[in-house]
């Protein structure tokens, strides 16, 4: 690649890359006015860019577009969301801020419903379907001894039942002494801080290896750029 073969906005773009990556890196020398630079700008730029989805697909066609140019019934069923978004915007004053509660306890409700719902529809049935799945023999493929997959099918329910345990006995229980607690219950949940213990590891180095790529997709960016250079002088 020769800079001479590139476009104006494709070498603007590719300059503006290769300096905020060097501001990025220079946080390895300690935090600095360049650091901070390059972090402003990404705020600014994430807020502005969510600030223009929010008007596009969110405030315009849901608000203004039916209240402006709907039916009869549209502009009737708007008034409840206008009236709830008029009493949020109490909340930038001090001395108003009590008008727009009504608002922010029907948000807070409306997505601890939600969070329930899809921990509930998202994670604890599909949870349990996986688990009693896994002891259906029927779907073996050819080659698939039915003992390994009975001892996969048994770490998967004794992870499940334990890590659940802890939860109920470990984490809700901290204030008691091991004595209060049953025997086995103090065992399992035990068991089920191991199994915790090993997804949380496994979720680390997944963190880890996708911060890696990144870097090192930065950095070959970096170099890129540099012979590029190199190789038009």
């Amino acid at each position: 690649m020769s800079l001479a073969s590139v476009s104006f906005p494709d070498l603007l773009g590719a300059v503006v890359g290769f300096s905020l990556t060097l501001m990025i890196f220079s946080y390895i020398i300690g935090d600095n006015i360049f650091f901070r630079v390059a972090i402003y700008v990404f705020i600014g730029v994430a807020a502005g860019y969510a600030a223009v989805v929010v008007w596009y697909n969110v405030i315009w066609p849901q608000l203004f577009e039916p209240l402006l140019f709907g039916s009869r019934d549209e502009r009737l069923y708007i008034i409840f969301p206008l009236v709830m978004g008029v009493l949020l915007l109490f909340k930038l004053s001090p001395r108003l801020t009590r008008i727009g509660n009504p608002t922010i306890a029907y948000l807070i409700g409306v997505g601890v419903a939600v969070a329930i719902g899809g921990a509930v529809i998202g994670t604890i049935f599909p949870l349990v379907y996986a688990t009693i799945q896994v002891f259906n023999f029927h779907s073996l493929s050819v080659g698939d001894s039915w003992f390994s997959h009975l001892i996969k099918a048994g770490m998967i329910l004794v992870g499940t039942i334990t890590t659940l345990l802890y939860f109920h006995f470990g984490v809700r229980s901290k204030s008691e002494s091991e004595r209060d607690k049953p025997r086995w219950a103090v065992i399992l949940s035990w068991i089920g801080q191991i199994f915790i213990g090993i997804s949380l590891g496994v979720i680390f180095a997944g963190v880890v290896s996708a911060s890696l790529t990144a870097m090192i997709e930065r950095i070959t960016f970096l170099v890129n750029f540099l012979l590029a250079i190199i190789g038009s002088g």
